[in-house]
């Protein structure tokens, strides 16, 4: 579990297809304090940490299943991507519930400049805009955030200037395909409300 607060910004420095797609990730977390096998959200995806460098980067290992309902397989060399360790128990809850299992991808329709915030629109997948409500929270490549408004299936978030420069939100642009995760408690809702 996370809280879509992102911790650290990593950046890819391999991709390389084993079978699956392995990435090495270059990070400022102290991999002395990593476990192989611990949970890492990696730009909003839960992946397993498989190795790890005294050089500060760890691999994960990425299935064609996660690569084809995700941004992954874009990635690249020198790619920045949004990081956050896994929830323990008794940390501050600051985001919401995030699982790290991606429902889809979201596209960027629009960014426009508000003051120094930032307010972007995307398009979600049809199947999905169902389960995004005005002052709802969803998780966009890991992190979390406040639906300011909704019409059919695209809704806006605003990016306030802290969220531009500790995320890899700074660097937002039309035409981007953004891992969506919706909230968890909105997709229980809607199907408790099929047996009614």
């Amino acid at each position: 579990m996370f809280t879509g607060i992102v911790t650290d910004v990593g950046r890819i420095v391999e991709t390389k297809v084993t079978g699956d797609l392995r990435a090495r990730i270059a990070t400022r977390y102290d991999v002395d304090g990593i476990d192989i096998g611990a949970s890492i959200a990696c730009d909003g995806v839960c992946l397993t940490v498989v190795a790890l460098g005294p050089e500060g980067w760890f691999d994960v290992e990425i299935s064609a299943e996660t690569v084809s309902k995700t941004n992954l397989g874009g990635w690249g060399a020198g790619k920045r991507v949004n990081l956050e360790r896994a929830l323990k128990v008794g940390d501050e809850l600051g985001g919401h519930i995030v699982s790290g299992h991606v429902d889809g991808l979201a596209e960027v329709v629009s960014v426009r400049h508000e003051g120094g915030s930032v307010r972007v629109t995307f398009r979600a997948p049809e199947a999905l805009a169902r389960f995004i409500a005005p002052k709802g929270s969803v998780a966009l490549n890991g992190t979390s955030l406040t639906v300011n408004e909704v019409s059919g299936p695209e809704f806006g978030v605003n990016l306030i200037p802290h969220t531009q420069e500790v995320t890899t939100w700074g660097e937002v642009a039309v035409g981007d395909f953004v891992n969506l995760e919706v909230d968890t408690m909105a997709r229980y809702v809607a199907r408790l409300r099929e047996y009614d």
